[in-house]
Parts: structure tokens; sequence; C-alpha cells
């Protein structure tokens, strides 16, 4: 055992058993999203969450003049208007839950000042073995987007893996590796080439690319993300609006809601599981190599990587992403892309795209795969 004598809820059959009642039955009592309406300084915030800078999210004279003729938003910004697919779990009061991916479908663009409403339910639970936790619980949830016309803008399949803390943090051999390594240092050298990229990072824009003109097998221009900092993460919360992020009053209350929610800090004060996004302390002791990103905040990244490429004229169809590892503080990724297939389907051109992020020491972050239809 750990000399650590902060020691976390088990997963019980009980509460799987009960867990399980829940599959299928709409959820209709659930926390406010962070946003309801898609309005410029919502739009603008999540894109710069994310390091996105592109005009037709973020400009609203070069959106006037663009497709839509007014702002669009980017499409991970639905993360912000729906705490489920975000990863705002039920049931297993106190385990810890670790957002691992999404496949989303587009339907149509969300643009300046629309509304949007959610309709979601649990999906399915199913058991793995992982090297991280052992004996854990994919939990998976659908979520429906509409806008106030009653349109189905969007759809998506989210899910967390439910894990045991203590059997992470004690007997886990996944960041056994890493744990061991010495932080990771950057030299003024390693930056410049990090830098490099963000200098080149090409928005495609009114730059229109067409169907005809892509050829599978061709490279998308690579992505850097990072070095990690817990600002950055921060950076990304105040655009996503987080989880259970709370203060004074409204913290005391949710905890007293969800008393599993409230784990005692080093002052002895509950406080959110969220923090281990920014406090290492606790992210080493749920079994994690230190303090790391948020797994909707690197599917954005795979998606800003598409929607980069395929400019003003495309619209990101689909997308599916699987978070494999913990980014801690520190870490940098490089994302790729490759075109694998274009084919047309109900009058529509369509490209597929497989991307692959890979961390400093060659490591896989995540992997995705997007359906853009380009003009």
């Amino acid at each position: 055992m750990s000399n650590d004598a902060t020691h976390f809820p088990k997963i019980t059959e009980k509460a799987l058993d009960e867990l399980r009642q829940r599959i299928g039955v709409p959820i209709t009592d659930t926390v406010e999203p962070w946003n309801y309406e898609a309005t410029r300084d919502a739009i603008r915030h999540y894109a710069h969450g994310i390091g996105d800078d592109n005009p037709l999210w973020c400009d609203p004279e070069y959106a006037a003049k663009a497709r839509f003729g007014t702002i669009a938003a980017l499409p991970s910004f639905l993360f912000t208007t729906s705490r489920i697919v975000s990863g705002y779990v039920g049931g297993l009061s106190g385990t810890h839950a670790m957002w691992a991916g999404a496949n989303w479908q587009w339907h149509k663009p969300v643009l300046r000042n629309d509304t949007i409403r959610t309709e979601a339910k649990l999906k399915d639970l199913i058991e793995h073995q992982t090297r991280f936790a052992g004996r854990s619980f994919q939990q998976i949830y659908n979520v429906k987007f509409y806008n106030q016309h009653g349109d189905n803008v969007a759809e998506a399949d989210s899910w967390c893996f439910r894990t045991d803390r203590d059997v992470a943090r004690e007997q886990g051999t996944k960041y056994k590796e890493v744990k061991a390594r010495e932080p990771r240092k950057y030299t003024d050298d390693d930056l410049s080439k990090i830098f490099e990229l963000y200098a080149k990072e090409e928005v495609r824009g009114a730059n229109t690319r067409y169907w005809k003109d892509v050829q599978v097998g061709e490279k998308l221009p690579r992505m850097v993300k990072g070095p990690m900092t817990v600002t950055g993460f921060i950076c990304y919360a105040q655009g996503w609006g987080g989880l259970y992020i709370r203060a004074n009053k409204l913290a005391w209350a949710q905890h007293h809601k969800h008393p599993g929610l409230g784990i005692k800090n080093r002052f002895g004060i509950p406080d959110c599981p969220e923090r281990v996004h920014w406090e290492e302390e606790f992210a080493l002791k749920v079994g994690t190599p230190g303090a790391y990103d948020y797994g909707p905040e690197r599917t954005s990244w795979l998606t800003h990587h598409l929607t980069n490429w395929q400019g003003d004229a495309g619209f990101l169809r689909s997308h599916q992403s699987q978070i494999r590892r913990h980014n801690p503080e520190g870490d940098a990724i490089w994302i790729d892309g490759e075109v694998t297939r274009k084919f047309e389907e109900g009058g529509k051109k369509l490209v597929e795209v497989k991307q692959k992020a890979v961390q400093q020491d060659g490591e896989t972050s995540a992997t995705g795969v997007g359906i853009v239809e380009l003009p």
C-alpha cells in the first residue's frame, strides 16, 4: 500500500448495477452548460483557448465577407454547450473520470447568436482491463444539439473511463517509465523549432481548397501544440468552462449536493477533482504523471488542424478522436494528417483525413479521423 493516507471510494457492483439502469433514459436533471448562446465573445474565447486565431471565428469584419456573412462557431465550440459531452458523468460517486474520446457529426453550422439546447442519455457502460488502472469502465453518452429553430446541428457520442484512483496510483504500470524520467527541460534550440512551426502555421481561409485538387496520400501541414503549461490548461478552461470549477457559495452547494466531488486538499478544504489539471500533487494521487491537459481540448486541437486546412468554404462533417495518454505539464505534441480517401455521398464531395498526434518522446498522444466536405 502507499504511504499516502489519502484513499478513495472503490467501484462496487452495486454502483455499477445502479448506473446500468440509467442506460437509454433521457437525462433531464443536469448542471447547466457554460454557454447557451454562441455569442461573438463566447466563440472567440473558446477559439483562443485552443490557440486558434482563425478570422472566420474571431473577426466580424472578415466574417461578414465570408461564406456565412457572419462569425461562425468553430466545430468544437459545442463542447461549451453541454457539460455531458465534455465529461460530466453520473453514478459511481467519488470514482475518477478521465475523458477519452468522441465521435462527432455536424449537420449545420452554428452561427453568431445561435442558441443551443441539447438532449442527452447514457448510451453504454463497457468494462475494460487497462494498464493505467486495471479494471476500468468506459461510460458512453450520446448528446444531440439543436439551434433555436429546432434544427439538429450536431450529434456526438463521447466517453470517459471510470478508474479506481488507488489502483491507478499504486498498481498502474502505464506511466512507470514516464514517472522515472527527469523532467523535460527545453533548450532555446528546442523551443525555436517549435516556435518555427507556430510562425509557419497556415489558416487556409478565403483561399478555397477544391475537392478536385486534393489527392489521396496528400499530407497536411504539421501542427504543434505546447509545450504544455498550467497557464495553457487554464486558458482552455476559461473558454470551455470546465466541469466542476465553482467558487465560494457555489462550490459549497456543489459539494453539498454531490459529496464525492469535494476531495480535501492539503489544507483540509474540499476541492473539485478537476484540479488534476493544475495541481500536480493531486494529479499524482490519481495515478497520472503530473498535471495534464483536458481531453476535449486535445480533440479540439485535432479539429483545429482540419479547419485550418479546409478553408472557409470547407465544412467538417464528422470527426472521431481517441485520447491515448495524458499530456502532463512540459509535454509538447505534433499533429500530422494524411488524406486517405476521396469519395462522394449524398451529392457531397468528401475527403477523409487520418491524424496522429505524437509527443516529444515519440509516444502517441491522440488519433483522429475527420471527414471534410469541400467545394
